[in-house]
C-alpha cells in the first residue's frame, strides 16, 4: 500500500471522530504549548541575564590586576609592553590592551573635579560609544580625551560648593542645578596633571602652582560603563607624562630603591580579549596561573548559568507533564479506534495487505494528531510570548532588564513539533501492535 493511501485513510478515519480526534489533538496542543512557554522562559532568562552581564563590560573581556606595594616586589613582577607581548601570545588571546592610569583635576571656569585618566589602546577606544564627537584618525599625534558623561555630575564650584544636583532634603528629590555651567564639547576644559603640586599651592603660598593644560575633548561617550572616567590613547599620554615630569618620578609609576623612575612604564591594569566567550574562563585560568589576578564576567555568567540550566529543566518538566497526559489521551484514542474498527482490519488482513501497513496506518493516525497538535500548540506559544513581552513587559518586572523573557529560537519551535509527532507515534506504538496481532477471523466475526 503506498504511502499517500495510508495516509489518506488515516486523515479520512480521524475526520469520521471529529469530536474524539479534536480533543485528543487538544490535549497535544495543551501539552506542546506547555512545554514551549516554559522552555522559553528559560532561555529567556538566561538570554536577560547575558545581556545585563554585557551591560557591565565586554563579555570576552579579562581584566588584569597587579599590585606593586610591598617590599617583595621586583622588576619581575612588573607588567610593562613585553609582558603584553607574551600576553598576546597565549591561545585564545584576541588583543591586549593596557591602562595607564593617572589621577588629574578638570577646570572650567569656577568649576572642578578629580578624575581618573586612563591611557588604551586604540582597539579600547573604538568600543567606547560616542553620543558627541568621533574618535581621532588613527595616526593623529594630538593627545584627546574621551568623556564619561557622568563626570559631569563630579564637578563642584570651588567657591559655593554647588554642584550639578540641587537636593531638596525634605522630600529627597533632586533636579538639576539650573546655575550649573560646564560644557565638555564647546568650551575649553583645563588639566592638571601634578595634583600633589596643585593642593600643596591651595594651602601653601610658597608653592608653585602647577601648570593647566588645555586637552582637546575628542568626545563624550553614551551612559555605559565608561561612564565616569576619562579616556585617551596609552601612546599620546605617555608622551605627556614624559614632558610634564621630565626625569622626576611620575606618580603612580614605581621606583627604585633610591627612589628613581625607571626608564619604561609599568602598568597594574591590563585587559586581555578572548577571540570566544567560550575561552574567557580558560584564558582567565591560565592567566591566574602565572600569577596574575584575573577576573572577568564570564565567571560569574558560568555560576549563573548553572541555576538557570537547573531552573530550564524544572521549567521544561512542569510542560513535559502536560505533553504526557496527551500521550495518554493519544493511546486511548487509539484502543477505542482499534475496538470500533476491528471488523475493518480483519478484512484488510483477509485480503492480504502487509502487517507493517496495518501498524503505518494507525502510527500515521496517532503522529498526525501529534502533528496538528505542534502546530497549533506553537501558534499559541508564539501568542502568549507576545502577550508577556509586550502587554506585561515580564522581562523588567522579573529581571529589572528590558528585554524580551520569552524567545522561541527556530530550533525549539522545530524540536516541539517534531516532539509532539513522536510522542504521538510512540502512544500509538502500542496500539499498532495490538491491530497487527488481531486475528483476521476473529475480526471478521466481530460484530
Amino acid at each position: 500500500m503506498r504511502f499517500l493511501d495510508l495516509l489518506g485513510m488515516s486523515v479520512s478515519n480521524l475526520k469520521r471522530r471529529k469530536m474524539r480526534t479534536f480533543l485528543t489533538v487538544l490535549g497535544v496542543i495543551i501539552g506542546t504549548a506547555s512545554v514551549v512557554i516554559m522552555v522559553s522562559l528559560g532561555i529567556g532568562l538566561n538570554g536577560l541575564m547575558l545581556e545585563q552581564y554585557s551591560s557591565y563590560g565586554d563579555m570576552t573581556a579579562v581584566t588584569i590586576y597587579k599590585s606593586y606595594y610591598g617590599n617583595d616586589v621586583t622588576e619581575d613582577d612588573f607588567i610593562t609592553d613585553e609582558t603584553l607581548e607574551e600576553f598576546k601570545r597565549l591561545d585564545h588571546v584576541k588583543s591586549v590592551t593596557p591602562m595607564l592610569s593617572t589621577s588629574v583635576i578638570l577646570k572650567q571656569g569656577a568649576y572642578y573635579t578629580d578624575a581618573s585618566v586612563y591611557g588604551v589602546s586604540r582597539d579600547y577606544l573604538e568600543k567606547i560609544p560616542l553620543a558627541e564627537g568621533e574618535l581621532a584618525p588613527e595616526g593623529d599625534t594630538e593627545l584627546k580625551f574621551y568623556y564619561g558623561n557622568q563626570l559631569l555630575t563630579r564637578f563642584y564650584n570651588e567657591k559655593t560648593g554647588d554642584g550639578y544636583w540641587n537636593w531638596d532634603y525634605n522630600t529627597g528629590e533632586r533636579t538639576v542645578n539650573e546655575k550649573f555651567d560646564v560644557d565638555f564639547v564647546n568650551r575649553a576644559m583645563f588639566t592638571v596633571f601634578d595634583t600633589n603640586a596643585y593642593w600643596q599651592s591651595q594651602w601653601d603660598n610658597t608653592v608653585k602652582p602647577p601648570k593647566k593644560y588645555t586637552i582637546k575633548t575628542g568626545g563624550v561617550e553614551e551612559y555605559s560603563d565608561y561612564s565616569y572616567d576619562v579616556y585617551c590613547d596609552v601612546d599620546l599620554l605617555k608622551e605627556q607624562l614624559k614632558m610634564i615630569y621630565k626625569k622626576s618620578a611620575i606618580p603612580g609609576q614605581p621606583t627604585n630603591s633610591k627612589g628613581k623612575p625607571y626608564p619604561y612604564f609599568v602598568y597594574n591594569r591590563v585587559i586581555v580579549y578572548a577571540d570566544d566567550m567560550n575561552h574567557v574562563v580558560d584564558l582567565q585560568n591560565t592567566l591566574t596561573e602565572m600569577g596574575y589576578q584575573a577576573s572577568s564576567q564570564m565567571q560569574w555568567v558560568e555560576q549563573a548559568q548553572q541555576t538557570y540550566q537547573i531552573v530550564q529543566l524544572v521549567l521544561g518538566g512542569i510542560g513535559a507533564v502536560s505533553l504526557f497526559v496527551a500521550a495518554i489521551g493519544i493511546a486511548n484514542t487509539m484502543m477505542m479506534s482499534i475496538y470500533e474498527r476491528t471488523k475493518e482490519i480483519g478484512v484488510i488482513k483477509v485480503l492480504g495487505c502487509d502487517m507493517r501497513n496495518i501498524q503505518g496506518m494507525f502510527l500515521m493516525e496517532s503522529g498526525f494528531i501529534g502533528f496538528m497538535g505542534g502546530v497549533a500548540g506553537l501558534g499559541i506559544s508564539y501568542g502568549v510570548g507576545y502577550a508577556m513581552n509586550h502587554f506585561l513587559n515580564l522581562g523588567k518586572m522579573m529581571m529589572g532588564q528590558a528585554g524580551d523573557i520569552s524567545r522561541i529560537p527556530i530550533w525549539l519551535a522545530g524540536f516541539s513539533i517534531l516532539f509532539a509527532i513522536l510522542v504521538g507515534m510512540a502512544a500509538g506504538f502500542f496500539p499498532s501492535l495490538r491491530a497487527m496481532h488481531l486475528s483476521p477471523l476473529a475480526a471478521i466475526r466481530n460484530e
